[in-house]
């Protein structure tokens, strides 16, 4: 018979092996975005969204967690979850995109941003007093985005974007009185109804790219389902066994894949003004770990509205 601390290490490895797990497959999406870069992206985020319903479904059922009636009773709730879905809806449609024009480095840049923005969102929307560290991080961040903006001549608007969609729906997220599998299923069936009305108009209109004469391009927008539910529905699982410093490292696993896919395999620019922008947000993400190791953050599990959501 197992011991408590037993259980406990047994439940943590299960909960590293999923997160891991979901981390390793956001890391790897790149290739499919690219695979599927000759598509426009508003198509590829309908079929996102549409063929994510059964799988989301599914796991509804099998978690005996079908009933969302009150969400859909009550007004406040199913408002809350239309903005949150069309935040997530801008986060999909600006990374499908980014990979398609080969801006991938920006992509990573923008979830490697995110934590800090979520700090910041923390210290002006709720109030929330930094610690000098994270403070410091926050400035080196900023800093970062100023040298990229120079060498652009303009914002870094494709990372910025994805950090702020992404720090605002994990704000809006949590006021959804629901948890994470079901909120997911509810966002998902709000968007089903716009992204089967747009797949149809492409159908009338013979603009799209589901038709029986290209089966290749069927399968990859069918396989857009399950390369959006089954990462983030695995990570959900994984987070509720981890330790918020635990997921907090893991975090940074898929940028990192990212980034190193976009230099060393799509072979996309990497001037030394993005090596010094990487380099200072590296040196942030480094101090915002620590303070999350030795500040007074409590350790607990997490649930999916941190994770970037690709």
């Amino acid at each position: 018979m197992m011991t408590d601390a037993q259980t406990s290490d047994a439940a943590a490895r299960r909960g590293f092996a999923f997160a891991l797990l979901s981390y390793v497959m956001w890391g790897f999406l790149p290739f499919y975005m690219k695979a599927v870069d000759h598509i426009p992206a508003v198509e590829v985020v309908a079929h996102r969204a549409l063929w994510s319903i059964p799988i989301a479904g599914a796991v509804l059922l099998l978690l005996g967690r079908t009933d969302i009636t009150g969400a859909l009773r009550s007004p406040r709730t199913m408002l809350m979850a239309i903005v949150t879905a069309g935040l997530i809806t801008m986060n999909w449609g600006i990374y499908v995109w980014a990979i398609a024009a080969d801006r991938a480095v920006e992509t990573a840049l923008g979830y490697y941003i995110n934590p800090l923005m979520s700090v910041v969102m923390g210290a002006v929307l709720l109030r929330e007093r930094l610690s000098s560290l994270q403070m410091a991080a926050v400035g080196l961040a900023g800093v970062a985005v100023i040298v990229l903006a120079i060498e652009a001549r303009g914002l870094p608007w494709v990372s910025l974007s994805l950090a702020l969609t992404f720090a605002l729906y994990g704000f809006l997220r949590k006021t959804l009185p629901i948890g994470p599998s079901q909120g997911f299923f509810l966002e998902v069936a709000i968007l089903c109804v716009p992204a089967l009305a747009y797949i149809l108009w492409l159908q009338m209109h013979g603009t799209s790219h589901f038709v029986s004469s290209n089966p290749l391009d069927i399968a990859l927008l069918l396989g857009c389902g399950p390369v959006t539910a089954v990462p983030l529905l695995l990570y959900a699982f994984g987070a509720k066994l981890l330790r918020y410093s635990t997921i907090g490292i893991m975090q940074y696993v898929a940028p990192t894949m990212i980034f190193v896919i976009a230099v060393f395999v799509f072979d996309e620019p990497f001037s030394n003004a993005r090596l010094l922008a990487f380099g200072l947000i590296w040196i942030a993400l480094a101090l915002y770990t620590w303070s999350m190791f030795f500040g007074r953050r409590p350790e607990t599990a997490v649930s999916d509205e941190t994770t970037p959501v690709c």
